[in-house]
């Protein structure tokens, strides 16, 4: 008897509880949290420990500081970020990633760490498609 192999979020596969693939699915809101361009580099980011929101800032170039606030909170909601406010004056809070958020931020470091190995290819594909006039 031979199975039919479906691809991962298959609507057809009922042996997921939820489905990024369908428009209604609240994992997709997850998953741009994790891999927006913020996303990604603040777990990755904070995969390395704790970090107070300036260190974190300085850490992630280029993002303002509305953006990360932005990015630290939908983090936090989606439980892969831990706040946690210091009462000192003037107050100190850090940032730092909950089981949940080591495990996503060790996917995707794996997927940056990944482009990063490729960036030669990836170039040289660019220049390639570019010489085309391709659009």
């Amino acid at each position: 008897m031979t199975t039919t192999r479906r691809y991962p979020g298959d609507p057809e596969d009922p042996g997921l509880p939820y489905n990024a693939f369908a428009k209604e699915c609240p994992s997709r809101g997850t998953l741009e949290h994790v891999t927006g361009r913020w996303g990604a580099l603040t777990l990755g980011a904070l995969s390395g420990g704790s970090l107070r929101f300036n260190e974190l800032r300085r850490r992630v170039g280029g993002v303002s500081e509305k953006m990360l606030s932005q990015t630290l909170h939908a983090l936090e909601r989606d439980g892969l970020v831990h706040r946690e406010a210091q009462p000192t004056n003037p107050p100190r809070v850090d940032y730092e990633l909950t089981p949940l958020g080591h495990e996503a931020a060790r996917r995707v470091l794996s997927l940056i760490h990944f482009l990063e190995d490729s960036m030669d290819d990836v170039l040289l594909a660019r220049e390639s498609y570019d010489a085309r006039g391709a659009r």
